[in-house]
């Protein structure tokens, strides 16, 4: 399990707001995007909307899909490449980490937010960047890294709330310029072979289940051969034996096996419509305590197993129904296998080269008032749609003939 939880007292980490850092870094992204992630180019459309509306003086929010953990530095090309510096809002594990990421993050215009509570420092520093509008605010609405680039997970509607909170400042001061959001599509291409960068991966996964090499297997039967074994291994663990059904609803059945019997100590039963939302309050539910110190150490062990089944329920969720029919591209293949080395190891090495296409949206404009009737948030429902716009226009030019599931 990666560390994405930390037991410690939340500290709100705040953006800087110098410009060296953040113009050096613009400098050294596309060296650490090849290096780190086998990113060889990132070109970027629809940069003279975003232009149009900082020149506006709109206070501007972008929303990304989220299905790499490089979306933020992708998402930093753009803004060089738009003349203007960021501020990112990010999970505060990651200022946990080495002391170097910890020291830059802040300089480069990231701030933290707690995801296991309700972080009001967030999201005031998030509404005053929007207030202010010196820098475009990046708010990843998917919440967590998805590793599909085909398919958007539940939008949470925190994204919706900041930027109308926003709005409503800058309507009562009179200040010109409204709050937009931007929708920005990330689209990822493979650049060569597929079968080489991927049949690696495979075999070592394989070995380590002590199986042979499936080499002999076309390749697309090799990955789903290789997921249904990994997928039995955690149904035997959980619930006792290999399950029926397509990969889907196993899928469904052992994430629900997983969070439901949490979700009655914890929560009354209480629910939210997407994996991502439901391990969220469990963290939240479960975590305090641990925070405080004072649990006995069988306790303590006993919250950090169902931590674990969150993060792996969620990891689960990742894995979308349908995603393989009625036939993967190649981006899907090698974000699979990526998933499942990333899985079994919490790290995977950038397999193959890859090219971004950053595909800026028309600007929303934010209403101070939400629209009551209707399911759901309306600005969250119209940046979904121009959200899937984006990528199905993307997904079209790099894969004619492909289509989203």
């Amino acid at each position: 399990m990666q560390q994405v939880v930390v037991a410690e007292p939340y500290r709100f980490v705040a953006p800087r707001h110098g410009t060296i850092v953040p113009r050096l870094l613009h400098l050294w992204l596309p060296r650490y995007l090849r290096k780190s992630y086998g990113i060889v180019s990132v070109s970027c459309r629809g940069t003279e909307q975003l232009r149009a509306s900082l020149a506006a003086g709109h206070g501007v929010m972008l929303a990304p899909n989220h299905c790499r953990p490089c979306d933020p530095m992708v998402v930093g090309m753009l803004a060089r490449e738009a003349g203007c510096l960021l501020n990112i809002m990010a999970s505060w594990h990651l200022f946990k980490g080495s002391a170097v990421q910890a020291w830059l993050l802040p300089r480069a215009g990231v701030f933290s937010v707690y995801r296991e509570g309700l972080d009001r420092e967030a999201l005031a520093c998030a509404t005053r960047i929007l207030v202010e509008a010196r820098r475009p605010l990046v708010v990843f609405p998917e919440g967590t890294v998805t590793r599909h680039n085909d398919q958007l997970n539940y939008l949470m509607e925190g994204t919706a709330f900041i930027a109308r909170s926003a709005a409503k400042k800058r309507a009562a001061a009179s200040q010109p310029g409204q709050v937009v959001v931007h929708p920005v599509a990330l689209r990822y291409v493979l650049e060569g072979e597929l079968e080489p960068a991927v049949a690696p991966v495979l075999e070592a996964i394989e070995r380590r289940m002590a199986w042979r090499p499936q080499g002999g297997l076309p390749l697309v039967e090799r990955v789903l051969k290789v997921g249904s074994a990994m997928l039995a291994l955690k149904e035997i663990e959980h619930l006792g034996a290999p399950q029926e059904g397509e990969i889907g609803e196993r899928v469904a059945r052992l994430v629900d096996r997983l969070l439901v019997p949490l979700e009655a100590e914890w929560l009354k039963g209480r629910r939210e419509p997407d994996a991502v939302g439901r391990v969220k309050l469990l963290r939240a539910a479960i975590l305090p305590d641990l925070v405080t110190g004072d649990l006995p150490r069988d306790e303590v062990d006993r919250r950090w197993r169902q931590l674990e089944d969150c993060y792996f329920a969620q990891t689960l969720s990742c894995y979308p129904a349908g995603y393989f029919t009625p036939a993967p591209t190649p981006e899907r293949v090698l974000e699979t296998v990526e998933r499942f080395e990333e899985d079994m190891t919490d790290a995977v090495p950038p397999l193959a080269r890859l090219r971004v296409v950053v595909d800026v949206g028309k600007a929303i404009p934010v209403a101070t008032e939400r629209q009551r009737g209707g399911e759901g948030d309306p600005l969250m429902a119209q940046l979904r749609e121009r959200l899937e716009t984006l990528l199905v226009a993307s997904l079209e030019e790099a894969r004619p003939g492909a289509r989203l599931t």
